[in-house]
């Protein structure tokens, strides 16, 4: 059984930066493609960042783009998601996932649909809040 564990979480001021950390144990990293989503009060999940299982191409959404980086450590059983120059509208609770890649075509399809069901992990959840 696959669990996951989330950290860095945290309250920071605008323009700040966290890392948030998700350690995998159960199962070996680098067979499952990896994701970031984040959902913000009142609002829908939406995919942040996603990553597949044998390439480094990363699908990050277009608010994001050039602030977050996603990444993994395969040996460590790892993945991070790192955040700077953050803006108020970045406050969520973030919520890392897994899912085989065998059964992810894509980074971006990966995101934009939420295919994590079935099948998938998710992490508990660590929440980020930015102050302006």
């Amino acid at each position: 059984q696959v669990q996951i564990v989330e950290s860095g979480g945290g309250s920071v001021q605008a323009g700040g930066s966290l890392r948030l950390s998700c350690s995998v144990s159960g199962s070996t990293l680098e067979d499952y493609a990896i994701g970031w989503f984040r959902q913000a009060p009142g609002k829908d999940r939406e995919g942040v960042s996603c990553m597949r299982h044998n390439d480094g191409n990363a699908y990050y959404l277009d608010s994001v783009k050039g602030r977050f980086t996603i990444s993994r450590d395969n040996a460590k059983n790892t993945l991070y998601l790192q955040m700077i120059n953050l803006k108020p509208e970045d406050t969520a609770v973030y919520y890392c996932a897994v899912k085989s890649g065998i059964f992810i075509d894509s980074a971006r399809d990966m995101c934009v649909r939420d295919r994590i069901e079935p099948m998938g992990y998710w992490g508990q959840g660590t929440e980020v809040t930015v102050s302006s």
